[in-house]
């Protein structure tokens, strides 16, 4: 092989090395940011990623909405109407969040079955209901009326 060669060789070697490691930096921060929708239903039966950011929806349960007297702490419970899961929010809930409304959460799953949400996403009209908390109520046996269907 001439030196030519070698060095022709070489370089086109280095260029596979250097974008393979950058393809491999790009995927890894992708998966990293990835964030799982997951129901009620789903978390009961231990399908979440432990210490990963996810989020988790369904239908805010009757009666169970709890503000702290100070601050603005706020407890209640999601669910898919085969389970549900407590959550609690520290922050300022949106305008349309209401008990028996399609709520989508993002946080985390702690070890005592608590949902540390850190953002608390409501429906933005009666006639909208997020595309996964709508599956996830009817996996769950819970038919949704067509006017709360997305489109």
């Amino acid at each position: 092989m001439r030196p030519r060669q070698k060095r022709r060789l070489a370089g086109a070697a280095l260029v596979v090395l250097v974008v393979s490691g950058a393809s491999a930096l790009v995927l890894n921060a992708f998966s990293e940011n990835l964030m799982y929708f997951y129901a009620p239903s789903d978390l009961a039966a231990g399908e979440a990623p432990d210490g990963r950011i996810i989020r988790l929806g369904g239908l805010v349960e009757q009666g169970s909405v709890q503000q702290a007297a100070k601050g603005v702490r706020v407890r209640f419970r999601v669910t898919d109407t085969a389970h549900s899961i407590p959550v609690v929010y520290d922050g300022l809930l949106p305008d349309l969040f209401r008990e028996g409304q399609g709520v989508v959460t993002h946080g985390r799953l702690g070890s005592d079955g608590v949902f540390r949400a850190q953002r608390v996403l409501a429906r933005h009209d009666e006639n909208y209901m997020a595309p996964e908390v709508a599956e996830a109520l009817e996996s769950a046996g819970h038919r949704t009326p067509d006017s709360q269907r997305a489109y």
